[in-house]
């Protein structure tokens, strides 16, 4: 009888031992919602970090956005969890004019802006008098113009991101013709100007390859996309293990390993 009431016991013993482990495993947060607009960050995920989260126990919910305004209101809305999708300086300009509190907790792989030419063929010289279409937003004219003024094109002067206009360009003296437009719609101006600044993203989605672009811009940590979150929620233990899902052999091995991401600007903890 002693017997059996001892090994009934280590039977219990084992079984609590089993549903505790069990337990461990389950994350506080059995879904986690993240959100992309479109471009080659969703499919970093999936290859990458989704495999790592699930592991964890996670389901991960994607959900689409077309623009980047509709992603972070989700977001702060409590709508998706994450999102991924922007730079910093694009984070914080959307949090000063809203009113909010997204903060980034991880840069992701992310290809720079590229000036492009459905016209020209590449390597041949800019001509004066060319037509350049870039973005009509502060943030990311001013990295068009950047791009122009490591050509040598255009001098521009210093200023805020969020301040930035056509004004800003002081001296241009191939008369190059700068036109302003929505930056979703750089890839399809192509077929009208001589060449279009067009993001990395919207790049990658039209088909555009980064290795035909005339020039690209020398991408700087602020302009490194992240993922975003409430700023409550930054340290939070999925968010961290989001984090640490980039941070993984998989998704470095994913990456490295692909030639689609030749040319795309690496966080550190990729080199």
């Amino acid at each position: 009888m002693k017997k059996a009431w001892s090994f009934l016991s280590s039977l219990t013993i084992l079984s609590q031992l089993v549903a505790g482990s069990a337990l461990a495993q389950q994350p506080a947060k059995a879904e986690l919602k993240v959100g992309f607009v479109p471009g080659p960050y969703i499919d970093e995920f999936k290859v990458g970090v989704e495999p790592e989260l699930k592991k964890k126990g996670y389901s991960i919910r994607y959900v689409e956005f077309s623009t980047g305004l509709e992603a972070n209101n989700a977001v702060f809305k409590s709508e998706i969890d994450a999102n991924v999708m922007q730079h910093t300086i694009f984070l914080n300009s959307y949090n000063e004019r809203q009113k909010t509190d997204l903060v980034g907790i991880v840069h992701v792989p992310t290809p720079p802006m590229g000036l492009y030419s459905k016209k020209h063929p590449l390597g041949t010289p800019i001509k004066p008098g060319s037509s350049v279409a870039v973005p009509n937003d502060p943030v990311n004219l001013q990295r068009a113009l950047w791009v122009l003024r490591d050509l040598g094109l255009v001098e521009i002067r210093d200023s805020k991101p969020v301040d930035v206009s056509e004004l800003d360009v002081i001296r241009n003296p191939g008369g190059i013709k700068i036109i302003p437009l929505e930056a979703a719609q750089a890839p399809r101006a192509l077929e009208d100007v001589d060449f279009a600044a067009v993001q990395g993203n919207f790049a990658i989605y039209s088909g555009l390859k980064l290795t035909n672009a005339f020039a690209l811009e020398k991408m700087t940590a602020p302009y490194i996309n992240v993922v975003a979150v409430k700023q409550a929620n930054a340290n939070a233990p999925w968010a961290q293990d989001i984090v640490a899902g980039y941070k993984s052999a998989t998704f470095k091995t994913a990456i490295l390993s692909d030639r689609f991401y030749d040319g795309f600007t690496l966080p550190d903890y990729l080199k």
